[in-house]
């Protein structure tokens, strides 16, 4: 029996690439002498079907970026918990959620100039729709720390898409986690907010 059930598997790779798109920040898992690093970064899915990254030198993760090596990234996206009360079928609680895994090889973009135009790109797409800020070429700051950035490129040979969106539910029910999906996430981070910083 394959888990998660097939009806919660979406592997549809436009619906996946949609995922990475909206919630780029990304969990990068290496493997060294049998320990695990765990870097959370903002990745970039270009148009060679590539995920581009950028990490500090001084992170241990960094020198496992490189030389073709295996990598596992995990992709997050909304997820909260279901009460049966939003059904309209007898049920019991659940976790709907959103992540997406994938496998793949990393190495180390060593140019200066694709760096630069990559830090440019990453901030580009992440500024989108508004452009409210636009990175320079010439910015000093970035200019200052590129000596202390390195760029990678991942290469995936796995993808897998775990969508557990209440699907084995009647219809009116899985509206209904829909809703309770939206409705949660955006009322758990104000409640955060409030309680965490104020």
């Amino acid at each position: 029996m394959s888990y998660p059930p097939k009806h919660h598997q979406d592997n549809t790779i436009t619906h996946l690439i949609e995922v990475i798109k909206t919630y780029p920040l990304a969990t990068l898992i290496s493997v060294k002498d049998n320990v695990p690093y765990i870097t959370h970064l903002p990745l970039i899915y270009n148009e060679s079907g590539k995920l581009i990254g950028h990490i500090d030198i001084n992170n241990p993760q960094a020198e496992l970026l490189k030389n073709n090596n295996d990598i596992t990234i995990i992709f997050s996206g909304p997820q909260c918990y279901i009460s049966p009360s939003i059904y309209s079928t007898k049920q019991l609680p659940t976790w709907n959620y959103i992540k997406v895994h994938l496998k793949g090889k990393v190495k180390a973009i060593e140019s200066k100039d694709a760096l630069k135009q990559s830090l440019i790109t990453m901030t580009e797409f992440l500024e989108a729709p508004d452009h409210k800020y636009v990175l320079e070429p010439d910015n000093k700051s970035m200019n200052t720390y590129l000596n202390y950035i390195e760029m990678f490129e991942i290469s995936i040979d796995s993808w897998e898409g775990k969508f557990k969106l209440s699907q084995d539910k009647k219809p009116e029910d899985i509206d209904n986690a829909k809703a309770e999906l939206v409705r949660a996430n955006k009322e758990s981070v104000e409640a955060f907010l409030e309680k965490c910083f104020n």
